[in-house]
Parts: C-alpha cells; sequence; structure tokens
C-alpha cells in the first residue's frame, strides 16, 4: 500500500526544530555576503488572511534559497501595531488597545510559524513597543532639530457631534462620519507637517537608481511627486496693496485670463468680498465647509463658484477680472489660487460655462487664424492670438517669453512647483506614538531631552469615541514643567502618523534589540539596504515615498550611509476568490450557500452572477488559511500560492489546483519514501548507459531551469513545474539501482526545500541524513550533464512525417542525409521514386521531395 506524506505529523515536528535552530538566525560571518529579504510587516488584525501568506511565502522562498547559496540572510518580521482599530475595539469592547494588540501579535505569530517561514523571531519588533517607539520619538526629534518637523494650521475633518477630528477612512462617501453619522465639516488645526517637499527633487531624480523596482511603480511615484514647470504670477487686488499670486503651467495664455479664483479658505476672501456680497459669500463658504476634500475635487462633480465683488488687475493687458470663490480650489493646494484661463484649460471652460464668465481665446491651431466659436477649450500647442505684443509666438516659445517679460516687469518669475504637499504627520488619537515636544508660554515649543524618552502612552484612559484625543484629557500627563526653564507647560497630545512607524521599522531590524540606539550605523550600513522588498501594490506611493524620505533624512543626519532603503521591489498580485453576487439586488451570496454546478439565489432563485474578486469578508468569499493548514499542511498551501500564478499576477483560489498540489507532494513523498539506497550499483569505472545519460540531462535541466526561474523575475510557479518534469523523470526512468537515480532524487529534495521546507526535511532524513535539506548547498548545474549525445531525427516524404531515428547529435547536412537515405522508412517510402530534391533542417528534420 502506497504510504502518504502527513502534514499534520511532520510539519509541527518541524516547525519546532527550526523554531530552536540555527536555521532561522542570521549569522554575523564577516566572510559571507549579506541578502536581506523583507516583506512588508501586517497590522496585527488577529487573523492571517490569503494575502499575507501570499506575500510571506513568496520572501520564505527566497530567503531560503539564499541561505543555501551561501549568503548570511535577514529575514526578519515585526508588527505595524499602532493605529485606530485597537482604539475602536476599545470603545466597542472596553478592551485597552495594548492588550487587544498584542493579544493579536500572539496569535498571528503562532498562525505565521504554521506556514514553515525561516523568520529570524529574535529581531521581531512591534512598533507599539516603547522598546521601538522610544527610537521613533527620537528620530522625529532628528527632523525637528533638522527643520522639518513644523506646526502650522491645516484643514482636518471635523464631526460636530463628537466633536472630534476624523482620518479619512473615518468619512464615508456621502462625507459622513462613521459613527455619528453627522455631516463632516473642514476644520482648520494646529497639526504637526514633516518638510517632504524639501526633497521632493532628489526623491523624483533618484527613481532613475531604482532599477530593480517595476516601471509603474515609479511613474505612481513620479505622477504623485508631481513636478511642473511653469510661472509664479501676481494680480493686483483693485483697491488694495495685496496681490493674488497664482502657479501656472501655461504662461502662454495669460492673456487669456477673464477671472481668478480664490479657495474659500484664502486668508484673502473676507478682504475682496464686497459688503454687498458678504451675506452670499459667507452662505456659500459655510456649505462648501460641510464638503469633504474629495467631494470638493471630484472629477464627475459640478464645479460651485460665487463671486466675491472684488476686482483685480490683469497686469499683461491691463483688464480689470472679477475675484471669485470656488470649491474645488484648495488652499492647501499650491497658492490656494488659480487663475481662470476658460478657452484653454477643461476645467476652467466648464467652470466659466456654468457660471457665464467671459471666455477669450488667445492659442490657435497652427494653420488656423479665427477658431470660431469653441465647443471645448483648445488645449494643444499653436500659435499666440489677442497677446499684444506676443501675437504670432508659437505658444511653446511664448511661455519662455511670457516669463522673461513677467520678471522684467516686476509681475512674476519662473517656478518649479510640485504636486507633493508637506506630509501631515499628526494624529488626534491615543494608539500611536506621542509627539515629543512640550509647549511652554516662555519657551514656544520645546523638544523632549533624550533622557526622558520614551513619552510613553498612559494606560489608564477612557475611550468614548466623542471629544478631543483621550491624552487631551488626562491632566495629570498633559501638565508637566518646561524642560528649558521649569515653568508649568503642557505636553503635545496629538499622536503620530502610523506612516511614520514604518517608515522606518526596515532599519530596526538589523539592530533590533539595541537598548542605546535606534540601530549602530555599522550594522544598520551592513544590512542596508534590502536587498528584496515584497508587498502589495497598494503601498506603492505613500509608505515607500515616505521611507525613501526617511532614509535620504537620516543620511544627511550622518546616521547612515545609503541613499535608498529598497533595491528591489516585487509588488504581489491579489489572492482572489470565487464571488457569487446577485445582479439586480447588488448582495453578495456566501459560497456556502450556492450550489456551484447551478448557482442561485437561495432565496429569491435568481441566477447568480459568478466571478473571481479579491478576497473579503463583505463579499463572503473568503478562504480561512486555517482550514486549509488543517486539511493539506502548510507546504500544500505554499506549492499551490507559487504555483497558480506569477507573484506580481492575480492569483484565483481553486480547491482543483489545491488537491493537484497535495497530490504532487505525495507522489515525490512516494517516490523518496520507497526508493532503497542499498539497491544502488556502484559506478565506479563504469560508462553512463543511454537511460543514465538521459536522466543526468532530466535532473540538471531541471537545477538550471529553476535556479534560473528563482532569480531575477521569480517565476515561481514555471520553477514548481519543472520540479514536477523531474519527478516525472524519476518515475519513468529505467535505471532505478544507479548512482544517477540517486543523484535524481536527492537533487528533487534539495530543490524541493525552499518551497516545501517540512517534506524536504523529512525526507532528507529519511535518506539517511543527519544534517538539515535547509544547510545544503543550493545545486550547480553540470553543464557536461546537458550535452546531447544523440538526437531524434524527423523522416519526412513529401512533408508528411513518416517516422523517427535516433542519430548521434552534431551531424552536418550531409550526414543527417546519409543516416535518413539509409533509414527503414526512407527505404520503404522511396523505393522506384525519383528524389528530386533533399530539405535538411540540422538536428530536426530531413525532408525527401519525390517527383510526381
Amino acid at each position: 500500500m502506497e504510504s502518504r506524506y502527513n502534514a499534520t505529523e511532520i510539519e509541527p515536528k518541524w516547525q519546532k526544530t527550526w523554531a530552536e535552530s540555527e536555521t532561522d538566525r542570521t549569522p554575523e560571518t564577516p566572510n559571507k555576503s549579506k541578502y536581506y529579504a523583507l516583506s512588508m510587516f501586517p497590522y496585527p488584525s488577529g487573523s492571517l488572511h490569503m494575502g499575507h501568506v501570499r506575500n510571506y511565502v513568496i520572501t520564505d522562498v527566497i530567503a531560503r534559497l539564499k541561505r543555501m547559496q551561501g549568503y548570511r540572510v535577514l529575514h526578519p518580521m515585526g508588527w505595524d501595531a499602532f493605529g485606530l482599530p485597537a482604539e475602536n475595539a476599545a470603545i466597542d469592547r472596553g478592551v485597552p488597545p495594548a492588550q487587544w494588540t498584542y493579544q493579536n501579535i500572539a496569535q498571528m505569530r503562532s498562525q505565521l510559524q504554521q506556514l514553515g517561514l525561516s523568520i529570524d523571531w529574535e529581531r521581531e519588533v512591534a512598533t507599539c513597543s516603547p522598546d521601538y517607539y522610544h527610537w521613533t520619538q527620537w528620530l522625529f526629534l532628528q527632523f525637528f532639530q533638522a527643520g522639518l518637523a513644523y506646526q502650522r494650521e491645516a484643514a482636518v475633518n471635523w464631526d460636530p457631534i463628537d466633536q472630534t477630528v476624523l482620518a479619512n477612512e473615518q468619512v464615508d462617501s456621502e462625507g459622513r462620519s462613521w459613527r455619528s453619522g453627522a455631516k463632516v465639516e473642514r476644520k482648520l488645526l494646529k497639526q504637526w507637517f514633516f518638510k517632504i517637499t524639501d526633497y521632493a527633487e532628489q526623491l523624483l531624480n533618484d527613481l532613475d537608481k531604482l532599477t530593480g523596482w517595476p516601471d509603474r511603480v515609479k511613474l505612481m511615484q513620479a505622477n504623485w511627486i508631481g513636478k511642473s514647470v511653469g510661472a509664479y504670477l501676481e494680480f493686483p487686488i483693485i483697491g488694495m496693496d495685496e496681490k493674488i499670486g497664482v502657479f501656472t503651467t501655461r504662461p502662454d495664455t495669460v492673456y487669456g485670463v477673464t477671472y481668478v479664483v480664490l479657495a474659500p479658505e484664502h486668508p484673502l476672501t473676507p478682504q475682496v468680498t464686497t459688503s454687498d456680497r458678504k451675506e452670499a459669500v459667507e452662505a456659500f463658504i459655510k456649505e462648501v465647509k460641510n464638503e469633504s476634500e474629495i467631494e470638493r475635487t471630484a472629477e464627475d462633480k459640478p464645479k460651485r463658484g460665487i463671486l466675491t465683488g472684488g476686482k483685480a488687475i490683469n497686469p499683461f493687458n491691463g483688464s480689470e477680472i472679477p475675484i471669485l470663490i470656488a470649491d474645488y480650489v484648495l488652499y492647501e493646494y499650491g497658492t490656494g489660487a488659480v487663475m481662470g484661463v476658460p478657452a484653454h484649460d477643461t476645467r476652467d471652460f466648464k467652470f466659466a460655462k456654468e457660471n457665464n464668465l467671459p471666455i477669450q481665446v488667445v492659442i490657435v491651431p497652427e494653420k488656423t487664424n479665427d477658431p470660431g466659436e469653441l465647443q471645448n477649450a483648445y488645449i494643444e500647442p499653436g500659435i499666440m492670438v489677442n497677446s499684444g505684443q506676443f501675437d504670432g509666438t508659437s505658444s511653446e516659445t511664448g511661455k519662455t517669453k511670457i516669463i522673461e517679460y513677467a520678471e522684467a516687469k516686476g509681475y512674476g518669475k519662473a517656478r518649479i512647483q510640485y504636486r507633493l504637499r508637506d506630509w501631515l504627520i499628526s494624529r488626534q488619537r491615543y494608539w500611536g506614538c506621542p509627539i515629543p515636544v512640550i509647549h511652554c508660554p516662555s519657551c514656544g515649543t520645546v523638544p523632549v531631552p533624550d533622557a526622558d524618552l520614551p513619552v510613553q502612552l498612559p494606560e489608564q484612559v477612557e475611550f468614548s469615541g466623542r471629544g478631543p484625543s483621550p491624552l487631551a484629557k488626562l491632566s495629570d500627563w498633559v501638565n508637566v514643567p518646561c524642560p528649558s526653564c521649569g515653568e508649568p507647560a503642557k505636553r503635545e497630545t496629538d499622536t503620530m502618523d502610523t506612516f511614520i512607524d514604518s517608515s522606518w521599522y526596515f532599519l530596526r531590524y538589523s539592530d533590533a534589540k539595541n537598548p542605546d540606539s535606534a540601530f549602530a550605523k555599522d550594522k544598520v550600513n551592513d544590512w542596508m539596504p534590502v536587498d528584496q522588498y515584497v508587498g502589495g501594490i497598494e503601498h506603492a506611493i505613500l509608505h515607500l515615498l515616505y521611507s525613501r524620505f526617511f532614509t535620504k533624512v537620516l543620511r544627511d543626519r550622518g546616521l547612515l550611509d545609503f541613499d535608498e532603503p529598497f533595491q528591489r521591489l516585487l509588488t504581489q498580485g491579489m489572492v482572489q476568490g470565487i464571488t457569487y453576487k446577485n445582479p439586480t439586488t447588488g448582495k453578495y451570496i456566501p459560497s456556502a450557500e450556492v450550489n456551484p454546478e447551478d448557482p442561485k439565489d437561495p432565496e429569491t432563485s435568481e441566477a447568480l452572477s459568478v466571478f473571481y474578486e479579491k478576497m473579503s469578508k463583505s463579499k463572503y468569499n473568503g478562504v480561512d488559511p486555517q482550514q486549509v493548514l488543517a486539511k493539506y499542511g502548510a507546504d500544500t498551501a505554499r506549492m499551490f500560492i507559487l504555483f497558480k500564478a506569477p507573484p506580481e499576477k492575480d492569483l484565483e483560489w481553486d480547491d482543483a489546483d489545491v488537491e493537484g498540489q497535495f497530490r504532487f507532494l505525495n507522489r515525490v513523498w512516494t517516490q523518496v519514501t520507497e526508493y532503497n539506497s542499498s539497491q544502488t550499483t556502484s559506478s565506479e569505472n563504469k560508462e553512463l548507459t543511454k537511460a543514465e545519460k538521459d536522466l543526468r540531462r532530466a535532473i540538471h535541466t531541471a537545477i538550471k531551469e529553476v535556479s534560473e526561474d528563482l532569480e531575477g523575475e521569480y517565476q515561481f510557479n514555471t520553477a514548481v513545474s519543472e520540479l514536477m518534469k523531474l519527478s516525472n523523470a524519476l518515475k519513468e526512468a529505467s535505471c532505478k539501482d544507479s548512482p544517477v537515480y540517486h543523484e535524481g532524487i536527492e537533487a528533487l529534495v534539495i530543490l524541493l526545500a525552499p518551497f516545501a521546507p517540512h517534506l524536504a526535511e523529512e525526507l532528507w532524513q529519511q535518506l539517511g541524513h543527519t544534517d538539515s535539506v535547509h544547510h545544503q548547498s543550493w545545486l550547480k548545474v553540470d553543464s557536461n550533464a546537458l550535452v546531447v549525445d544523440e538526437i531524434t531525427l524527423v523522416i519526412q516524404i513529401m512533408g508528411k512525417t513518416r517516422g523517427t531515428i535516433q542519430v548521434p547529435a552534431n551531424l552536418n547536412k550531409a550526414e543527417l542525409e546519409t543516416y535518413a537515405l539509409q533509414s527503414e522508412m526512407a527505404q520503404r517510402y522511396l523505393e522506384g521514386k525519383e528524389v528530386k530534391k533533399v530539405i535538411v533542417v540540422p538536428n530536426k528534420l530531413v525532408n525527401f521531395v519525390v517527383a510526381k
């Protein structure tokens, strides 16, 4: 009876062994090259999902391979443990955030260990631990000392019922608070910022260094930074000394400015509003306050504006133009004002049409002097018209000439501007890293001395979900003496954005237990940059951009010596589950309630739409990793994840394919456990037979192909296919008592080790080895084994295949023709016929063309 691989017995044994062995350590061996393999660390929600499984298995295969290739490997794990869900749990369940978080960490750590991940758990970090956020606070002070951390007023989402600030994710699509249901307002509050704009040019230019990153991620970052080359122009306000400054990338259209628009929050708004327009303007501002930023800037939403009664001068042509305020202009972006050129800007054209504003054409196509009545904005290059002395100038040349003219006249100047805004890092929440500053009436903002770090989160906190941050209510914690002058002062009660924690965690892993500094410079320079980073595409912009920013700032502070944190980036695709949805109601139906052979709504009997979509609790299409591990074991789950799709593509979960991988592993188990090495004959002074040569060629072809698939683009799916081919070659081999077969069995186990570590370890021991398979050197290709002694030559008559023969490899055309003519099928089919032509395709076929 065939033996079977019992994952539930074997996998726990090796999980325990690895946890206690050096397999999961990072030996500080100076004569070995380093390799840093890292997956983006998870939020400790309490349960793994298939996206986690895919992410960490991919990185684990890379880490295991690199160890076997002789590298000293850093493969750590930690927890992005601060954040809003823990506070929500405190409100909803009455459980302290720390307790809830650490319970979830323990649960998820146990789940990860079941996957057989070769993680160095001795370097584990949790961002909510004082041992970690001590150094987050110290790094904040590095930014503060460098002039890169500052406070200013900024618009926030304000819940007028709960009297609290809301994060964007707490505001629904209708602009209402997730908890109170109140219409969210925009309110100005003093907030902390990091001056990421100081590094905009470096962040943009250094994208060229990231040759190991996907092009689409680099493009996303470049677009987010959004470098624009243009002009800063000023429009004097009639009756006032002030001017309205705008930035434009189209200075060539300045003669077509027919109005200017201020953000409702702009400090000049009340000053330019005339008394007869005051009531209407204030009412409009009040309406806009009730709109979120997303609502105000949505492309499909009508743009609303209102005249202030104030007027400005277009200095280029001296015309008076009205000043408006509009909902689509945000004070936080650019100068908080825009010039309206409706003839040559799509948004301005639509706004002008809706508000009956004048439209002045100043650019026309090269071959057209009169564009007629515009049906849409003309936004292409062309020739300047109605532009005074610049008439007839090409618009591209006109951009430079207008800027030169503006600088000469004092109307403006050339400017480079970025879409990137300074990073708002403060949050009015409890469960985050406290900002380590103290506000003193005499000394101003004073940093907490290094000796007093960390500023710890107090434990006795009341969570209501209403009013200011829980920290602001703790008078004993808030009220402290000023570190500088000793006068009564107050702590900062805002905490930091959790993106701060994830912007440097990869540096802490290099020296995770250091009690005296965030990391030692020699250790961070040794391990960094990360050689391979793996994570979701959803982090392509913010997390990666902030991490790059942190690295550059810390470099400039002399704390490390490299420019970029991640050399190579792999953005793995999503795991999708089969999904059932009622097309009429839009309701998702749990798969357990559906017959897959005849998918109908169990309540209405309507035919359901069936498709694959990202696994989600709300769509009832998730697969619990624990159920898969319990039924098949971790190795099967790993093999399926790796085999089903290339890592950067979305993966469709299919139970049949999981079963297929389970059967494959059982076939390997049977091949190895039934192999009896004592029957192997000696190969000493014995030339290999054809069967042995064929098998050895299959072995080394597998080594070559798997090795290539695990480098570069990481084609794990084709690597698994090569393992299957090798298994089949061993199954069909007729030389099972040969040393070559023994070589093939051991090669199969070694090649399988990074993919299915538990099975490989057990089989390696059964082959009589006492050391770990994961300590073996990665196999090298014997190029001699790949040399083909014989080839199969196809014999064709008039293009029709009549058979094949075996002939020596590398024969010339004449020799191939001779062998073909002497073959039995050629003799039979050519008998009595005249051969007019012979076509020879080297090493493939010989085709005889005969007279008809």
